[in-house]
């Protein structure tokens, strides 16, 4: 039927359908709650609301990814500078340009063109069918047929197809842990009062889309569907702007940085040169040969290089990367914002501790769904048989139970509800099968769990009598129990505040009649056995992997859609959390679409838990760390993760037991699902930017020596040191080899020993400004004055002082490559063979140079000739002194680094 007063969509996305009672919402959707929508309604309802599904978002071509290459201001002068070439009848200069753009260029579509799109893979989650009514007929449909007011019923094992406001459900429980991270199936009640302001995880009157029903029926009216439900609302985050990696950044600044530089100085030389009535075609050579000194043209390749390398190194480790610039990016963070379930701990119920109403706990061993493990007091053995009462509470837990689990070869099925799951495995763990113990034990009868009953009860023959095998609340089964209620709570309370789930367990024999009748309120006097905490443990590496990230200098948080005392005693025991520290929940956050209360975003900043987050309210955390000045990488495993992954500077998914979902919002995929193997992507990350640096050192230095060379040829009036392409053959050739060798480089002894990098902080920082200066400076004075030296006082002509000058500059950076290897350790305290390949560069740089000089043709293109021995290795000594330079600026900066730590401890701290 239709309704004129139908809520648009605005409206049905916003209103809070959980507080509303079934019967308002089913009138507000102008449907009937048992015949359900008309075919003609539905198709109305389709034309105004669309299709049940998300938007696709459409891959790039590849033209338009390689065109998104060029947007970078290196890249624009080094086209200018091609096209300059071109037009002036350089075609040598402008063949060497545009092979490296070009080179460059298809390297990064290649990487990019990779990367699926997150929303494509949210609209795989929602390709399920649905059982509707309509005109009072039940009949299966595609769920994007579903439209708002379609009566839809569910059953165990099904996904859900869209946001359900339930009306009637029997024994209905949802696994939302995807979407909340809450590990325990959910139990619905479609009678339940709620107010507003009801967090996403509590929501018990509500059926979200794409999670799944753990157990029971349902029966509900669609009140959200497509982008209005809640997955919609994640879809929607996801097509937000990413954040930009660290080492992008940085980039960007440097090369705005060498393009103004380049700028000022062409200008300033160029008037120089006019002023001295230099004809305009030689200014336009002296222009692109300071371009092309200037730009190190092998830059990009050779950073695209060191970040793949890096990337491959990470795979090996476990860790998959999808964007490249995440492989530095994961190195820089300050701060990783870890997911609670499946991510740090097993998602899978595990009972841990049983505590009887007096004596000592019994530990078990053994996590998940592992049958192996043993139970201890106090760190000593104990025989599960040989405790009547222990074996009695593992019996009944088995006994009282609807689920299955079985193992062959090796592999683990599981079918029912997690708790009754967790008790089969404790029974496995202490010697008793559940089928076993029905062989012996017959069930004759039992009352299921309801949630308003707390409990639930199963009837077994033992010989001749009938036996209650009970689970369910302490405090409700205190009350058939003949035992103090105040011990039960305080023993209850005690293992509930350790982040245990409580739940507790009692026999006793029954009569005929009151199996018969499976009256709850005759059972009386059974025997109160004790408590069983059952918890998500804890990966087994988690622990090793935070310790590891503290001593890194990285923050670990928690954030979870869990209950906060479940979340607080995962942190307590990675000592995220402090004894006395508290979780900051979801209902303080607010909601992301109001207003922030005041103190919240300071809250956000000094805690280390967050629980009951729903997914949008991830993002306002992660925002918030990063106004703080983190740099934040994001871990996670679920659909709920999925938008935190995209807003972070780094998302991190887990591959083997996440949802695709989260994999694609990633940057980096952890394919062992371990948090340790973050620990390996952060030091492969550190060792990845300290190579870019290195690389950068040796190019750069490169490029000061040239403009230094170039700067000095004007002032004092001399022919150009070099032609453009011999700049080319320097800059790219020759260092080419030997810096995507150098981007092989091993990591640093202190790698992760050091403090993260500030996040404001420059590739081109102090530290390196004065690297370059000084083996820039030093390469290109004595440079200029070996090529003034040949010129004026040999009387050699500009053809072989050029020849000579090339020569002496490969030599250079032959030598400067070794000196780069470490921004603070001696080259001569780093082993080759710790680099053999860069060895080999050096060597075979040096070979293509002094080859190139016998091939015909070739040799012309580069004007060079050959040379004697004699010369060369003249020329070599002169190259060698520039270790002298570099490792006494080393061990200068060491020094006095060391006296200023010991200055800094020395002094007496203020009052």
């Amino acid at each position: 039927m239709a309704d004129d007063t139908l809520p648009d969509r605005n409206e049905l996305a916003e209103r809070s359908w959980h507080a509303v009672s079934g019967d308002e919402a089913v009138h507000r959707l102008g449907s009937d709650g048992e015949a359900g929508l008309s075919k003609a309604e539905v198709k109305r309802r389709q034309q105004e609301f669309g299709e049940n599904k998300l938007p696709e978002q459409q891959r790039e071509t590849v033209f338009k990814t390689l065109l998104c290459q060029f947007k970078d201001p290196l890249i624009y002068i080094l086209l200018i500078a091609g096209f300059v070439s071109l037009a002036i009848g350089n075609l040598e200069d402008a063949a060497f340009i545009f092979a490296v753009l070009a080179f460059n260029a298809g390297l990064g579509a290649y990487q990019e063109y990779k990367a699926e799109s997150a929303a494509q893979s949210l609209q795989e989650v929602l390709r399920i069918t649905a059982e509707v009514t309509r005109e009072g007929k039940r009949e299966e449909v595609d769920s994007t047929e579903v439209v708002p007011g379609d009566i839809v019923t569910v059953k165990s094992g099904a996904s859900v197809p869209a946001d359900i406001r339930l009306l009637k459900t029997q024994d209905l429980r949802a696994d939302e842990s995807l979407l909340t991270g809450e590990s325990v199936p959910v139990k619905k009640r479609p009678d339940a009062e709620l107010d507003a302001e009801t967090s996403l995880g509590d929501r018990a009157t509500l059926l979200h889309a794409g999670t799944t029903v753990a157990s029971g029926r349902g029966r509900g009216v669609v009140v959200r569907t497509g982008t209005m439900t809640e997955i919609g609302r994640i879809a929607k985050s996801l097509t937000e702007e990413e954040q930009v990696p660290p080492l992008v950044v940085r980039v960007r600044r440097f090369t705005r940085v060498i393009a103004i530089a380049i700028l000022v100085v062409i200008v300033v030389l160029g008037l120089i040169q006019a002023a001295r009535g230099e004809d305009l075609v030689n200014i336009f050579f002296l222009a692109i040969a300071l371009a092309v000194s200037a730009i190190p043209a092998g830059l990009p390749v050779a950073i695209t290089v060191a970040l793949s390398i890096g990337s491959n190194r990470m795979a090996q480790r476990n860790v998959i990367v999808r964007k490249l610039p995440a492989v530095e990016g994961l190195g820089a963070c300050t701060l990783i914002a870890s997911d609670k379930t499946g991510t740090l701990t097993e998602n899978r119920l595990t009972a841990k501790r049983i505590r009887p109403l007096e004596g000592a706990d019994i530990d078990i061993s053994g996590g998940g769904y592992d049958a192996e493990g043993e139970a201890t007091r106090n760190g000593e053995t104990v025989d599960a048989a040989g405790e009547e009462w222990l074996r009695r509470l593992a019996v009944s837990g088995a006994l009282c139970n609807d689920a299955d689990f079985e193992v062959e070869d090796g592999e683990v099925r599981t079918r029912g509800d997690t708790v009754d799951v967790a008790f089969l495995v404790l029974a496995r763990k202490l010697g008793w099968s559940r089928d076993e113990l029905l062989d012996e034990h017959p069930e004759i009868g039992g009352i299921p769990f309801e949630s308003e009953r707390r409990f639930a009860v199963s009837f077994n023959r033992h010989d001749g009598d009938i036996v209650a095998h009970a689970k369910g609340a302490a405090q409700t089964l205190a009350e058939m129990s003949e035992v103090d209620p105040d011990a039960v709570q305080r023993r209850e309370e005690e293992l509930a505040g350790e982040g245990y789930r409580v739940l507790a367990v009692a026999d006793g024999a029954v009569d005929e009649a009151t199996a018969d009748d499976a009256d709850p309120g005759a059972l009386k006097g059974l025997d109160f056995l004790g408590f069983v905490g059952l918890i998500d443990p804890l990966r087994e590496e988690v622990r090793g992997a935070v310790e590891a990230c503290h001593k890194a200098g990285v923050e670990v948080r928690i954030i979870t859609g869990d209950h906060p005392s479940t979340a607080l005693a995962i942190g307590r025991q990675l000592h995220i959390a402090t004894e006395d520290g508290i979780a900051v929940t979801g209902k303080e956050i607010g909601s992301p679409d109001t207003e922030q209360g005041d103190g919240v975003d300071e809250r956000i900043r000094d805690a280390s838990v967050f629980a009951r987050i729903e997914p949008r309210q991830k993002t306002t955390i992660v925002q918030a760390l990063q106004d703080a000045g983190h740099f934040v990488a994001v871990t996670g495993d679920g659909v709920n993760d999925a938008p935190a992954l995209r807003g972070a500077h780094i998302g991190v998914a887990m591959g083997a037991s996440g949802t695709d979902v989260a994999r694609n919002a990633a940057d980096l995929i952890l394919t062992d699902d371990n948090f340790a193997s973050i620990v390996n992507g952060i030091e492969e990350g550190r060792i990845a930017y300290d190579n870019v640096r290195k690389v950068v050192w040796l190019l750069i230095s490169t490029g000061v020596a040239e403009l230094v060379l170039f700067t000095l040829s004007v002032i004092f009036a001399t022919p150009l040191p070099l032609t453009p392409v011999q700049l080319l053959w320097l800059n790219l050739v020759t260092n080419g080899i030997q810096d995507v060798a150098l981007a092989f480089e091993k990591g640093e002894p202190d790698v992760l020993e050091r403090r993260p990098r500030d996040p404001d902080e420059r590739i081109f920082n102090r530290l390196m400004i004065e690297e370059v200066l000084t083996s820039g400076l030093y390469m290109g004075l004595v440079g200029f004055g070996v090529f003034w030296y040949l010129t004026t006082q040999m009387a050699l002509d500009t053809f072989d002082a050029r020849n000579l000058l090339l020569l002496l500059l490969v030599l250079f950076e032959n030598v400067h490559a070794f000196n780069v290897r470490s921004e603070t350790r001696s080259a001569f305290r780093i082993p080759l063979r710790a680099n053999r390949l860069l060895v080999a560069a050096v060597v075979a740089a040096q070979g293509i140079h002094i080859v190139s000089m016998f091939i015909p043709g070739w040799r012309d293109v580069l004007e060079i000739d050959a040379v004697s021995f004699t010369t060369w290795l003249i020329l070599l000594v002169i190259t060698l002194s520039k270790f002298l330079v570099v490792e006494a600026y080393k061990y200068f900066r060491g020094r006095g680094l060391a006296a200023a730590d010991y200055r800094q401890k020395a002094r007496p701290e203020r009052g």
